[in-house]
């Protein structure tokens, strides 16, 4: 058991363990920012709050294509690590903030290095776990961390709140931040794979966004995270008008029916390894879109704080489906140098659909009440999970053959399958550089969109 355990390896112990401290310091620092949204804005602190998630997003979505296109320029080590160092300062100015805009513009920034240094950190757990049973409960390890921070965080703020004022949290962000940098740098992480894209600096920034969306098992994962960003939103979005309003509920019945879908998503995180050791990534992920549909549509009859529970509980177990197994999917479909780019397509696009999903479902759910939007919600999810698959057609193997055309360029390269030119009888160095041509060529390999692979071949007849 313990052999194929991620935490066998101490690089991914040290690195999980980095994950975790500043997912809590993370969690903590949030209960701080409503205080504070509090204190500066009184009873529109719940505007503030809802600027600040959304500025959050935007930074999300905008920012993390453009580092992870660029990521592969610089050693991830010491960009892991700067990332956390700038994050930890930033989150350290959040005690002295004085107006409302000082909240958004250190949000905005805070959230500007996070969509840099998470995707490019999801990126090195496959170099560090090659193997991909130890991967795929490293993924379920992680999905697990977020779970209980999300449960947990607002425990251990309650505690520290009894001592402390919560200016204290956000220096304990800070040094959860530096904690998790100083982790990183004792950490063995293993050199990225080099490559040299073709192109100007726009090209390289659109890579991973360009590679991502002719992918089609990423298109189709895409569509299922419109299904899971429809899901979380209806619940976190409108749990709380429904067990007060509807239900006559207290605030802890709301927190209870949250932690119903917190259980759930951890409980499917912990079968999902021993589901993929017996089934493909494809049906494991459509059945948990499935369930969380079928969840959103027994929501919709209205039941009591009773059923609510078990119908958040299997919503969670869904989406928890969907989401474990996505960067098994990513690192399928991308090859080793060309990772960060990917995942930072996925974290953008991916939080580009709960942009979408949260005021909808907040506008649905006081326009139209609470039982109509999850029945919209659950008919939309099982709409995304037929159209994805569609998109994402079942495959018998990555191996496709494929053909290549006469291409002339420049740009760093070994000799390989797609390289095979002399040099006048020398024998260069390799990687090297020099305007080359590719002669027209067809082969089978493990397919992924690059720069010498731009459009996805079609099935053989």
């Amino acid at each position: 058991m313990w052999q194929t355990s991620p935490l066998s390896d101490p690089s991914f112990r040290r690195l999980f363990s980095a994950q975790v401290i500043a997912l809590v310091g993370t969690g903590l620092s949030t209960i701080a920012l409503t205080l504070l949204a509090y204190d500066l804005a009184g009873g529109n602190a719940g505007i503030v709050l809802g600027t600040a998630l959304a500025v959050k997003m935007v930074a999300y979505v905008v920012f993390a294509p453009i580092v992870g296109g660029l990521a592969h320029r610089l050693p991830r080590k010491r960009l892991l690590i700067s990332f956390d160092i700038i994050r930890a300062l930033i989150v350290l100015a959040m005690p002295f903030v004085q107006t409302i805009w000082h909240i958004y513009a250190l949000i905005f920034l805070l959230n500007l290095f996070s969509a840099g240094f998470k995707p490019v950190f999801q990126a090195t757990i496959p170099d560090i776990l090659p193997d991909e049973r130890k991967y795929t409960r490293a993924l379920s390890l992680s999905r697990l961390a977020y779970d209980l921070d999300n449960l947990l965080s607002p425990l251990l703020a309650g505690l520290a709140l009894l001592f402390l004022t919560y200016t204290s949290l956000f220096v304990a962000n800070s040094i959860a931040f530096l904690v998790s940098a100083v982790l990183i740098s004792v950490t063995l992480v293993p050199k990225a794979a080099h490559v040299d894209r073709l192109g100007n600096i726009w090209d390289e920034i659109s890579f991973g966004l360009r590679s991502y969306l002719k992918t089609p098992r990423l298109r189709g994962l895409l569509v299922l995270y419109l299904g899971v960003a429809s899901a979380s939103a209806m619940v976190i979005v409108n749990t709380v008008v429904y067990v007060r309003v509807n239900l006559g509920g207290s605030e802890a019945d709301t927190a209870l029916a949250l932690a119903a879908a917190g259980g759930g998503s951890m409980i499917a995180a912990l079968s999902v390894p021993w589901l993929l050791d017996h089934i493909s990534d494809r049906p494991v992920m459509l059945s948990g879109a499935v369930i969380m549909a079928v969840g959103l549509l027994l929501a919709a009859s209205g039941p009591q704080l009773s059923g609510l529970l078990l119908v958040w509980f299997v919503v969670g177990f869904g989406w928890s489906l969907v989401q474990t197994p996505a960067g098994r999917v990513i690192n399928h479909s991308a090859a080793p140098a060309d990772r960060s780019a990917y995942f930072s397509a996925q974290f953008s696009l991916s939080h580009a659909c709960w942009l979408l999903a949260y005021p909808v479902a907040g506008f649905m759910g006081a326009t139209f009440g609470i039982e109509t939007t999850s029945l919209i919600m659950g008919l939309a999810t099982l709409v995304f999970t037929l159209l994805a698959a569609v998109l994402w057609p079942s495959e018998v193997t990555h191996v496709l053959e494929h053909d290549h055309h006469t291409a002339n360029h420049n740009h760093s390269h070994d000799h390989d399958d797609h390289h095979r030119h002399d040099h006048d009888g020398k024998d260069p160095q390799e990687p090297h550089t020099h305007t080359h041509q590719h002669e027209p060529l067809r082969h089978a390999h493990w397919f992924y969109v690059d720069d010498h692979h731009q459009i996805w071949p079609e099935p053989l007849k």
